[in-house]
This record gives structure tokens, C-alpha cells and sequence, in this order.
């Protein structure tokens, strides 16, 4: 028999969206709720991504006709959150905004995912993850020497907005346990990320931090944190901060660490071409077998498909099983049993359950 998740017996309607919301609707399923997702007729993308749709129902309204509304808003009264990520004008409009929804349901906790958020300047403006990470400064850390990478949307939408919008839903819907008061969870990617980047900003105002790529500790300045090409194309990647796992590095390598200061600035240059120089000596899986118990902290850097097949990867998230699954299944971190991918219902079977 299948144990409960910590979120049992929670209710949350998610108004279906791109971005932070399928993420965060994911995570809440993952822990345990009983998530239903609303979708449009020709809207669903289940079957395209199932992973991120998992363990919830899909209920098909569609919102251009009043009675789809009203048992949508029926819904609503018997739920304990909501997520949102409609435009705020849209959902006020078809009477699902969050007054609207509050007024009938005072406990209930209504999440908004945006990436700036429903206040300030750029509350109205349309954007998306990668302008997010260009104004909080992330964009501007990461990357080479001459020019910012992106961090597909791992950071803007995911972290910086879909994970705090289920922390705050949670955080709320505690809340309105104890008390019977709901709140309106304002998640904004736009403060998930400024939030992600207190570490690097506080180093940077206390003189830690030089406000250039490629020139700090983690943001590959470092020789001994970066990743570095081999003789077969691919690349390993070297976390060798600690100074006994960079004294295993230097070893394996052919170095004396002990002649080598790791975190004098200036030797860093002549360090990481004299690095760069060995590891092309070799293919990516004849440097990993040289480093076979992980002191010096050097992986191999995986492909998608050779990154499902890892090891410890297979025994943290076993390969999905059913036709819909895909390859490969990501697990859910924190653990909780396992929940089965979304399933279609109606708002009969639906009703049924919540009203029970």
C-alpha cells in the first residue's frame, strides 16, 4: 500500500500555464497534494513533457462558456490554494481573480507566478527567464570571459519563481490552518532570483567578489573550478576547491601542489593553461578512470542521455516506467512515494471527490 505524502488531503487547482507554474503545481503534487490541473480544450502538454505533469488530474474547461466558469469557481470554493499565471487583467475578468476567489473562499491561498511580480514598474511588461537573470545580475555572472551564458531556464523559472511559489504556498497554507485566513502568495521570479544571488551579492559589496566573468572562485576564474576539454572533445569537471582535493588534482595530474599556491590570483592564468594542457592529453572516460574515488572532485560532464544512465542517478530515479513516461523519469527531491502521471478526469469525478 502506497504511503501518504506529507501533503495529504491538501486541494490545489492549477489554472494551467507555461513556466514556474507546471513546476511548482509539480512539486506540491510530488509532496503529496491533490492537485488538479485546469486546462483549455487543445491547450494540454502533458504528453509532450509528462515528468513536469505528473501526479495530478487534467479537467478541460473551457473558459468561453459561464457554466465551465462556474464549476470551475465551485472548484475553487472547495480548494485550500490556487495557482495562477495568467495575466492579472484575464483572470479578473472571468471572475478568478484572487478577491473574487477569497470573497467566497476566505482560507484559501492564492498563488501568482509572474516574473516581476504584481507591484513596481515592470509589474505590466510581458518577459521572460532570461530578462529576469539580465536585471538582478545573474545573467551578468555567469558565462565566459566575453560573453553571459544561459542557464536554460534552471534559474529564472524553475528556482526563482516555481520553487518559491511552492514554499510560499505551503508556508501559507499552514498558515491558514491555524488561523483561517488565506493570503494571496505573490511569487515573482524577479525576487527568486535576487534572492538566489544573496551569497554572490553580499561577497560582492564586502570586496569578495570582482563584478567580471571568469575572474572568481566559482564562476570558472578559478583553474581548479572549472571544466576543461579532453583529447576526445568531451570535458570533465574539476571542483577541486578544497585544498586536499586540489592536492589529489595536482597529483593525478602530474604536479607538485605543494609548489603551487591555489589561490594566489595571479598564478591563476599559467594554472589553468598548464591544466588545460594535460587533460587534452587523454579522452574525457580515461581521465575519469584516473580518478576513480572522487578526492580531487573531477566528474565527467554527461550528456543528457549518458546522464540518465548514471549509476547513482539510476539508483536515486530508476528508468520511468508505461508508455507515457519517456527515458528517463526525474525523481522528486525531497523524497516522498511516488505518484503516477496526470491523468485525465471530468468535473463530475472531480466535484465528487472534493465534496466528499
Amino acid at each position: 500500500m502506497q504511503e501518504a505524502g506529507p501533503l495529504a488531503g491538501v486541494r490545489i487547482v492549477e489554472i494551467d500555464a507555461i513556466g514556474p507554474v507546471p513546476f511548482a503545481a509539480m512539486l506540491l503534487a510530488d509532496l503529496g497534494a491533490d492537485v488538479v490541473r485546469v486546462v483549455q480544450p487543445g491547450t494540454s502538454a502533458s504528453a509532450i513533457v509528462p515528468a513536469l505533469y505528473r501526479g495530478r488530474r487534467e479537467l478541460v474547461l473551457d473558459f468561453r462558456h459561464p457554466a465551465s466558469l462556474t464549476d470551475l469557481r465551485t472548484l475553487i470554493d472547495r480548494a485550500d490554494g490556487v495557482i495562477d499565471g495568467m495575466p492579472t487583467p484575464s483572470s479578473t475578468a472571468l471572475g478568478l481573480g484572487p478577491d473574487a476567489c477569497r470573497a467566497r473562499n476566505p482560507r484559501l491561498v492564492y498563488g501568482r507566478a509572474s516574473m516581476w511580480g504584481q507591484t513596481g514598474p515592470l509589474a505590466e511588461r510581458p518577459g521572460s527567464d532570461i530578462n529576469v537573470l539580465a536585471l538582478t545580475g545573474a545573467l551578468h555572472a555567469i558565462g565566459t570571459d566575453d560573453q553571459p551564458a544561459v542557464p536554460l531556464t534552471l534559474l529564472g523559472d524553475h528556482a526563482g519563481c516555481g520553487l518559491f511559489l511552492a514554499l510560499g504556498m505551503v508556508s501559507a497554507i499552514l498558515g491558514a490552518q491555524a488561523t483561517g485566513a488565506g493570503r494571496v502568495v505573490d511569487a515573482a521570479a524577479m525576487d527568486g532570483v535576487g534572492t538566489l544571488m544573496a551569497l554572490t551579492q553580499s561577497l560582492f559589496a564586502s570586496g569578495r567578489w570582482l563584478d567580471r566573468r571568469e575572474a572568481n572562485l566559482v564562476d570558472g576564474g578559478a583553474p581548479f573550478y572549472r571544466c576543461y576539454r579532453c583529447a576526445d572533445e568531451r570535458h570533465v569537471a574539476v571542483g577541486a576547491i578544497d585544498p586536499s582535493a586540489f592536492a589529489e588534482l595536482c597529483a593525478v595530474l602530474g604536479l607538485e601542489a605543494s609548489r603551487i599556491p591555489q589561490f594566489d590570483r595571479a598564478t591563476w592564468p599559467q594554472m589553468g593553461r598548464e591544466f588545460s594542457r594535460r587533460f587534452a592529453s587523454r579522452t574525457r572516460d580515461e581521465w575519469v578512470a584516473r580518478f576513480p574515488d572522487g578526492a580531487a572532485c573531477v566528474t565527467p560532464v554527461l550528456s543528457l542521455a549518458e546522464a540518465g544512465r548514471h549509476p547513482h542517478a539510476l539508483a536515486r530515479r530508476p528508468l520511468a516506467a508505461g508508455p507515457n513516461a519517456g527515458p528517463v523519469a526525474p525523481q522528486f527531491s525531497p523524497r516522498a512515494p511516488s505518484l503516477g502521471l496526470a491523468q485525465a478526469t471530468d468535473i463530475t469525478e472531480m466535484l465528487g471527490r472534493w465534496f466528499d
